[in-house]
């Protein structure tokens, strides 16, 4: 059985890419390729798309300066989207979105303005009005990327209910209590400070009680163990290869369903490593390093049914599909599809 996969992209030509994409992306996954890839909506740079719980009603961010945007979009049946209006995101350069478990606010961050917005949602899946802004202050050690704040990524604690912030600029996680009203408080004594290590993105593990985050600047993946009310760090390590050499930028973080085994995308050697996760001992063991099939792999994600892992292979143009066997943490790139300029990769 085909799944459907919606596709973030790039369209403009910009410093760090050559985007050559018409907008989001919808294409049909069959197991062995991605195929049918059509624009689903006309939107300039939607480098990070999500959904709401269900998936009738699908967003984007429009990764733009002087100010930013984020779209709304009905999903028919037929996976057509139809816009529901658009809003600024609250700063230039949004880098990412995310539904709250209860569909009734979406929260979007912005690498160029260090910025988090929360956006009320009507019942047909419509952005309303603004919840909450915060926007961060500060930087971090290093003076070229960490210039001034650059929020990255943004998740729910699956316990706690906070909203978490990943900000690449300053070196910080941070947590902020999240009310049912959509306002957002922070909490400074369970800030998770990183430095010049530049966290990116994390994922939260299955049993809630770890947290693994990729670090962008060293190519470093951290555990974060919970302790209490906040998360510590007890483990960081190396994404990539003995003798590795170049420059590298881990981009994306993902565990499997199991939890046995974490995935880190590799920007420069190009490559998926492959941890196993103990987590009696916090502890991630890289056990392989493989080719991911492309250039500059953006997200990944494990398909449904569980073998399957997609990279989005930015700059080669090319969504790459590899054999996943949780059992034995093995990984095997089986083949190529074109994608223009994909980034983002999200099955509805």
């Amino acid at each position: 059985m085909a799944n459907e996969l919606l596709i973030g992209t790039y369209t403009d030509r910009l410093p760090h890419v050559d985007g050559h994409a018409q907008g989001v992306l919808t294409a049909r996954f069959d197991g062995s390729a991605v195929t049918d890839v059509t624009v689903a909506a006309r939107v300039e740079n939607p480098s990070w798309v999500t959904a709401a719980p269900g998936d009738a009603h699908v967003y984007a961010v429009s990764e733009t300066e002087p100010d930013g945007g984020v779209a709304a979009f009905a999903r028919g049946a037929d996976g057509v989207l139809t816009e529901l209006g658009s809003a600024s995101s609250g700063g230039p350069s949004p880098a990412h979105a995310v539904v709250h478990p209860s569909g009734r606010f979406l929260i979007a961050g912005t690498y160029g303005g260090g910025t988090v917005s929360v956006f009320a949602l009507a019942d047909d899946g419509s952005l309303g009005e603004r919840t909450a802004f915060v926007r961060h202050e500060g930087r971090g050690p290093d003076p070229e990327r960490q210039d001034a704040p650059h929020v990255h990524q943004l998740s729910v604690d699956p316990v706690s209910g906070d909203v978490v912030v990943v900000d690449l600029g300053i070196g910080e996680v941070r947590w902020h209590a999240f009310s049912e009203e959509g306002a957002l408080t922070l909490r400074p004594e369970a800030t998770v400070v990183l430095g010049s290590a530049g966290p990116r993105h994390l994922v939260f593990h299955p049993d809630g009680r770890h947290v693994v985050l990729v670090n962008e600047l060293d190519s470093s993946v951290d555990v974060l163990r919970r302790d209490g009310d906040r998360f510590v760090r007890v483990q960081s390590t190396t994404t990539r290869a003995d003798g590795a050499e170049g420059d590298n930028l881990p981009a994306a973080v993902c565990v499997s369903d199991s939890g046995r085994t974490v995935l880190v995308s590799n920007r420069g050697d190009d490559t998926v490593a492959v941890f196993a996760f103990d987590t009696e001992a916090s502890r991630l063991t890289l056990v392989d390093s493989v080719a991911v099939g492309g250039r500059a792999p953006r997200d990944l994600v494990i398909a449904p049914g569980g073998d399957r892992v997609l990279a989005a292979c930015q700059d080669s143009d090319e969504v790459t599909v590899l054999a996943f066997d949780d059992a034995d943490r093995s990984l095997r790139l089986l083949g190529t599809s074109p994608v223009p300029t994909p980034v983002c990769l999200r099955f509805v």
